[in-house]
């Protein structure tokens, strides 16, 4: 491949520009795409893209609107060129589009686009290259001295450069629905669990540093806010929220950040936050609360209510006080009622919070000072309230509300003047996180103490590495400034909107033919074998994720995660035991699941992953201190176990979600990952077996692996060429593959080698030698290698990588005969059948396949096709609630599914 950029060879290739196509200047979005002049390539014979809703059906509400990413084949367009949306009856959507990713001769790759809830929706859609429809509604910023103002033609929302309000107020027409918006975080300096009282407890809000306009579009605006919590001079807990607005929509979508950087032995948080005030107006019979349950399921009251009275006002005005409409003049009711309504309760703070995954509450009181009245409860609310009147009002969620307990929504003083809508993330009526180690160390003070205890619970302990100094969590909101109060229909829909948000999808067959993610092709049940195959990857797929909610795996740090092994004595995953409690991405679970969605196309498999994504990429990741950029090992806490590795921070696991969804909190998660390789300055990772003196890292010989090390830092150089970012990032990837690929065994090679961290390139013995690893390749250097060398002219990069995936399983004398010695007893064979089939699809060899179904089929370390994955059920009192339980773990299953994916895919037509 000639050495050049792909900003020259864009240059080189296209002249013009496209306006309609939302370019980096455009959307504001740093390193989004080049900034040249070019021209659509001609789009004949590119047939129009089929989209769909995720679920299926057109959906009743959206979030403000729906974004999503689409991908394309190599050489289909150039970066300018426009993109067309209709519906399927041919109705012309306004669509946003703009590129989020390049294949190496600078055509499109993947581009993101957006569409408003106020556009024509359908069931389908198609896609297509042309000029989009302009937005009926303008959608426009204002940056003033003060405020950055986003008009969406139906609300503005004005943002605070600075001070203690992200925004300072949404009004709609005249009417101001809501101002004061602040983020809040409460905490204590003791958990208060233990018997020892609390002494201090303090309260922070959120302090703007910066904001930043981040997209401008016709259709869909991203303004991003920065900044710390504070109180008095100490500022921490530094947050990032994203606020997302379509034209002609009243909603505002937030997606908020918060690092922790506290002590997590004196800071605990009780209470973390989004408030906004609320004016209220009209009489307290005309002010409205709406809370929404399970499902459909809506509680409707009003502050102060005058139904079920011993007086009746009349039955048109209950039934227009129940309907959320404004009441008649009170002249007209009943004497006997409107003399007494000073005497009728006004309530005007409500509360529904789920503290577990199985019930919520709700109560109200009058006000502050005075007992809670019991409401109601049920099993799993959707996360979504409202308080106002006819005239206007807020209605505000959260997504994965009862997921993500402890959580809140809270409305007070809607009695008075102003009320307060809060979307607590953590409520304050939940004990206060813990984040401290889970035991005392157990006297495992030296690394020969550590490495006994590693034997017997495989944790790998080690004091003052269990710290949370650094992880994060995402969450996402949804907030409506309605011109009224909603009806019951219309709440229920947004509720719906908020738990989860509808967005649109290519189909597996469309992404496959574009080319993306290496190997894996669309579900195929065209034969027995075939059938029999898929009929085990979604029994598998199926099973972990049942089993979430089966054992409760929610909460707020633990949403999204699965567990690592089973306990078949307990009946338990081994959610106490070491390592193999919380799985933490190990042996790229995250990767099967991701592919699992792309083959089948299924909402639930997408779901599933999401979640986990958002989950393995802020909490098990350190973005602060120290570690940043390494991930932590597998565990019963996410942060607690001392492994701190690139192969679990591994960029890999969220690349899918970035270009699928065009998400940019993924897309930061990415981007945080491209020095990853300067925690090797930091860490020494083979500490605790390591012969000699001191350890001294020198930044031009670095103790790098080739293999599980590279293969996660490669992945994020990946990602960052193909977004056209910085330059190193596809330095640093050749470099790496090339200078690997020099040394005389490849990625085999053993003996003493080294990483020069300035270039990333690799040098070690000139002779041959041997050191592979059962782990080297199952943390997705096998899935960045399938990529790579489909995107490089680089033989010696393809003829090295090939070799080793032939040798990996080959016999003795082969591996011998190839590089001077055999391979030692390697373990998952199974799981790389796919290397094998790598090999064979490469080389056309019939051989070769027929000996990668035979290693997947004998599953070595995996599932032979001797075991029934049929669950069985364990019912009470043998267990604390009926479950189902198969032979099936965390590993083998992530790994198994990767090897028949890639199987069917590379050597599908030589199944045995």
């Amino acid at each position: 491949m000639a050495n050049l950029s792909r900003r020259s060879l864009l240059t080189t290739a296209a002249t013009g520009t496209a306006a309609a196509f939302v370019a980096s200047s455009a959307a504001g979005t740093a390193h989004a795409a080049p900034s040249v002049k070019d021209t659509p390539v001609d789009a004949q014979g590119h047939d129009p893209v089929p989209l769909h809703w995720l679920e299926g059906d057109t959906p009743a509400a959206l979030t403000g609107g729906a974004t999503w990413g689409v991908p394309w084949p190599r050489g289909a367009f150039a970066t300018g060129q426009p993109f067309a949306l209709t519906t399927a009856d041919g109705k012309d959507v306004p669509v946003q589009s703009w590129p989020t990713a390049w294949w190496p001769d600078g055509s499109l790759k993947w581009t993101a686009h957006a569409v408003s809830a106020d556009a024509p929706r359908d069931e389908t859609y198609q896609l297509s290259a042309g000029t989009p429809a302009g937005s009926a509604t303008p959608l426009t910023v204002h940056r003033g001295r003060d405020t950055i103002t986003v008009s969406t033609g139906v609300v503005d929302v004005a943002f605070a450069r600075g001070g203690d309000r992200l925004i300072a107020s949404i009004t709609r027409g005249d009417t101001v629905i809501a101002k004061d918006g602040r983020l809040l975080a409460s905490t204590q300096d003791r958990p208060g669990t233990d018997g020892a009282p609390v002494v201090r407890s303090d309260n922070f809000v959120g302090f703007v540093g910066s904001v930043t306009v981040e997209q401008d579009g016709h259709v869909r605006v991203v303004v991003k806010v920065e900044g710390k919590h504070r109180k008095g001079r100490r500022a921490w807990l530094p947050f990032t929220v994203r606020f997302y607005l379509y034209a002609g929509s009243d909603a505002i979508r937030l997606v908020h950040t918060f690092v922790f950087d506290g002590n997590e032995n004196k800071d605990f948080i009780n209470g973390l936050g989004v408030r906004f005030a609320v004016p209220m107006r009209g009489e307290l019979h005309d002010r409205h609360v709406r809370l929404g349950g399970d499902g459909d399921g809506v509680l409707a009251e009003a502050v102060r209510g005058i139904s079920g009275l011993r007086r009746d006002p009349g039955a048109t005005v209950r039934q227009a006080q129940y309907e959320g409409r404004a009441t008649a003049d009170t002249s007209t009711w009943d004497t006997r009622v409107t003399s007494r309504l000073p005497y009728i309760p006004a309530f005007g703070d409500y509360s529904l919070a789920p503290l577990n995954a199985h019930g919520y509450e709700i109560h109200k009181r009058t006000k502050r000072g005075h007992s809670w009245v019991r409401v109601d409860g049920g099993k799993r609310a959707n996360g979504l309230g409202y308080v106002g009147s006819p005239t206007g009002g807020l209605a505000f969620g959260m997504r994965n509300f009862w997921q993500l307990h402890p959580t809140e929504l809270a409305i007070t003083g809607a009695a008075g003047d102003q009320a307060e809508a809060t979307v607590w993330m953590w409520s304050p009526r939940a004990p206060a996180m813990d984040l401290r180690f889970y035991h005392d160390g157990l006297g495992q003070d030296t690394y020969p103490e550590q490495l006994e205890g590693l034997e017997i619970t495989y944790e790998d302990y080690e004091p003052g590495f269990g710290s949370p100094y650094g992880v994060a969590r995402t969450t996402e909101l949804t907030f409506w400034a309605l011109e009224s109060t909603p009806t019951a229909r219309r709440f229920a829909d947004l509720a719906a909107a908020n738990a989860t948000p509808p967005t649109l999808a290519s189909s597996p067959a469309h992404l496959h033919a574009a080319g993306v993610f290496g190997s894996w092709s669309p579900v195929d049940r065209s034969n027995a074998k075939k059938a029999a195959l898929e009929d085990r990857l979604d029994t598998m797929h199926a099973y972990h994720r049942d089993q979430r909610d089966q054992r409760s795996w929610y909460g707020f740090w633990d949403y999204g995660d699965i567990m690592h092994s089973y306990d078949g004595t307990r009946h338990v995953w081994c959610y106490d035991v070491g390592g193999y409690a919380w799985d933490n991405s190990e042996l790229s679970s995250d990767l099967w699941l991701w592919y699992h969605y792309l083959r089948t196309g299924d909402a639930s498999a997408f779901r599933f992953v999401e979640a986990m994504c958002r989950h393995t990429g802020e909490v098990d990741v350190y973005h602060l201190g120290k570690y940043q950029g390494l991930g932590t090992r597998h565990g019963v806490m996410h942060w607690g176990d001392s492994a701190k590795q690139v192969r679990i921070s591994n960029a890999g696991y969220r690349r899918f979600h970035y270009f699928l969804t065009g998400d940019e909190r993924s897309g930061d998660l990415l981007r945080e990952l491209v020095d990853a390789d300067r925690s090797f300055l930091v860490l020494d990772p083979g500490r605790k077996i390591r012969e000699g003196g001191a350890w001294e890292p020198d930044p031009k010989a670095l103790g790098v692996s080739t293999t599980t090390d590279w293969g996660a830092l490669a992945m994020a150089w990946l990602a960052e060429w193909e977004r056209d970012g910085r330059a190193v990032a596809r330095t640093k990837l050749l470099n790496g593959a090339r200078t690997i690929a020099a040394l005389p065994n490849g990625w085999a090679q053993g003996g003493t080698i080294s990483y020069e961290l300035a270039s990333g390139k690799f040098t070690g013995p000139s002779e041959p030698s041997v050191s592979v690893g059962s782990l080297s390749s199952v943390f997705g250097l096998i899935e960045v290698m399938t990529e790579l060398i489909g995107l490089i002219d680089e033989p010696a990069v393809t003829d090295q990588w090939i070799t080793f995936c032939r040798l990996y399983n080959a016999t003795k004398a082969e591996q011998r005969a190839a590089t001077g010695t055999d391979w030692g007893n390697l373990n998952l064979r199974q799981a790389y059948a796919r290397a094998t089939a790598l090999a064979a699809e490469h080389l056309d060899d019939a051989a070769l396949a027929a000996r990668a179904w035979t290693e997947l089929r004998a599953g070595a370390a995996g599932y032979p096709d001797s075991l029934s994955f049929t669950a069985q059920r364990v019912e009470p009192p043998a267990v604390l609630n009926a479950v189902d339980e198969a032979p099936l773990s965390a590993n083998a299953s992530a790994q198994y599914g990767l090897a028949v994916i890639q199987c069917l895919a590379l050597v599908g037509d030589r199944i045995q």
